[in-house]
């Protein structure tokens, strides 16, 4: 009699203990796909987004292959009103777009509980940086009847007040220069969510970038050759 009960527990017990043991493995995962927006301390109020495609190496390490594209500012840009308007950059030059392609691992350092709590990982990631250096127009009066489209020129453009506002939007593109580089980053990222298959998040970090030669964003500025950043990203993906 006493077996009997006791196989009879077991057959009660064992597909609980079992849904449990699937349900408390079942956040593990293979491969994602993730998305995000970025601010960034070289940013304005969106400094960029990417895309993300990552792998399991074993349970706690993964490899990712991640495109960033981000819109770099000198810290020193200030947005001005005409009388018409319009908002432009007085002293802007250039825009620095940041095409960046990159490889990373992320170690988990804490699991996540199905249905709840938060993961923490963190990441590390290297790749070449390529910069697209597009001028920045502006419109300006060259006599009460004429006016023409330009970038800043600081002999000509003494102060905002003959500044009529910025130039069309890609105006220029066409005369854009590029510039090579790298970069490197170092993250702390937490992951929240429900459900497996879905993720959402935000990444800490901060990133170092460098070009062969010097970014000419504002000529009456100091520029840089070398830019540092402080950044997050919101993301959203998926996992399986």
């Amino acid at each position: 009699m006493k077996y009997i009960y006791f196989v009879l527990l077991l057959m009660v017990a064992t597909p609980e203990v079992l849904a449990q043991r699937e349900d408390a493995g079942n956040y593990d995962y293979d491969r994602e796909v993730l998305f995000g927006i970025n601010k960034n301390t070289n940013g304005g109020l969106i400094g960029g987004v990417s895309f993300k495609i990552g792998s399991a190496i074993d349970d706690d390490l993964f490899q990712f292959f991640q495109l960033e594209l981000a819109n770099v500012k000198n810290p020193k840009e200030v947005r001005y009103n005409t009388v018409l308007g319009n908002s432009y950059i007085f002293g802007k030059a250039n825009y620095l777009y940041a095409i960046r392609p990159q490889y990373g691992r992320e170690l988990r350092l804490f699991r996540k509980a199905p249905h709840q709590g938060v993961q923490v990982s963190v990441l590390g990631a290297v790749g070449p940086t390529l910069g697209l250096i597009a001028p920045y127009y502006i419109e300006y009066s060259v006599s009460r009847t004429e006016t023409v489209r330009g970038q800043y020129d600081p002999e000509l453009h003494q102060g905002p007040n003959s500044v009529l506002g910025p130039g069309r939007l890609f105006e220029g593109i066409g005369e854009s220069e590029i510039a090579f580089g790298g970069h490197a980053k170092a993250a702390l990222c937490f992951e929240f969510g429900f459900f497996k298959s879905s993720v959402t998040g935000v990444e800490l970090g901060y990133l170092l970038e460098g070009f062969n030669k010097e970014i000419v964003l504002m000529p009456t500025t100091e520029n840089r050759q070398i830019f540092q950043s402080v950044y997050f990203t919101l993301f959203y993906g998926f996992r399986r």
